[in-house]
């Protein structure tokens, strides 16, 4: 309820609009029914190593980029709520919420949150928080700057990771099962790593999500552009 008087408020100040075409759309909608009908449902099988599950609410394809490109550039506007609810729908339909104990956001570096202005699954992970009744925990930090994953070869994300992250709060992973989110995944290369760090500092069970999940690609294609 205070979710929806908020965004009613906010609709006031300035009109919600869809995050795919800019529309204008009701505050409690999050695309226009044109734009909603013609997003693709992830429907592919996708695994992440060491994790217990993972989720995507849509396929990545030029038709959902918009939304993804809006918080990747900084300018959020509805499309954290619009992708943070389908993923919500999605974990709540596979059961994934009611397995739950926190939830983790993939993070940033403070450098790159700065130049953002925030940390895109972080927005995210406040929806579903909002929504399921879940903490959003803060248990990873981003201490090193590492190359976009996307201009990289298999053998070359996996080495450009290691050292990039650590835990921060080990008493609140040990024994909990965790849900990590991410904006839009690709070949899953951070969320492997980040799995594997909390399960390494005892975390029970990871179940891995994004809004996004992109369609396979052979290792030596070049990865789809998510920005």
């Amino acid at each position: 309820m205070r979710e929806k008087i908020k965004r009613l408020l906010l609709h006031l100040i300035a009109p919600t609009r869809c995050p795919l075409c800019g529309d204008f759309i009701r505050p409690a909608d999050r695309f226009c029914e044109e734009c909603g009908a013609g997003l693709r449902e992830w429907s592919g099988k996708f695994s992440v190593p060491g994790s217990d599950s993972f989720t995507a609410a849509f396929e990545y394809n030029d038709t959902v980029k918009p939304a993804v490109m809006l918080l990747k550039n900084g300018m959020a506007d509805n499309a954290d709520y619009a992708l943070g609810g389908a993923l919500f729908d999605r974990l709540s339909a596979e059961g994934i919420l009611a397995c739950t104990d926190i939830i983790q956001p993939v993070p940033m570096t403070a450098e790159d949150i700065m130049e953002r202005g925030y940390n895109q699954a972080e927005l995210i992970c406040r929806h579903i928080g909002n929504l399921s009744g879940l903490p959003v925990a803060d248990c990873i930090r981003k201490q090193a700057d590492t190359l976009p994953q996307k201009t990289l070869n298999k053998a070359q994300r996996e080495v450009n990771l290691r050292g990039a992250f650590t835990v921060t709060a080990p008493d609140t992973v040990k024994g909990s099962r965790i849900l990590l989110v991410d904006d839009v995944c690709t070949t899953g290369s951070t969320l492997a790593e980040l799995t594997w760090l909390l399960k390494s500092s005892g975390a029970k069970a990871v179940y891995c999500a994004a809004c996004c999940k992109t369609p396979p690609v052979k290792d030596e294609e070049e990865l789809p552009d998510n920005g």
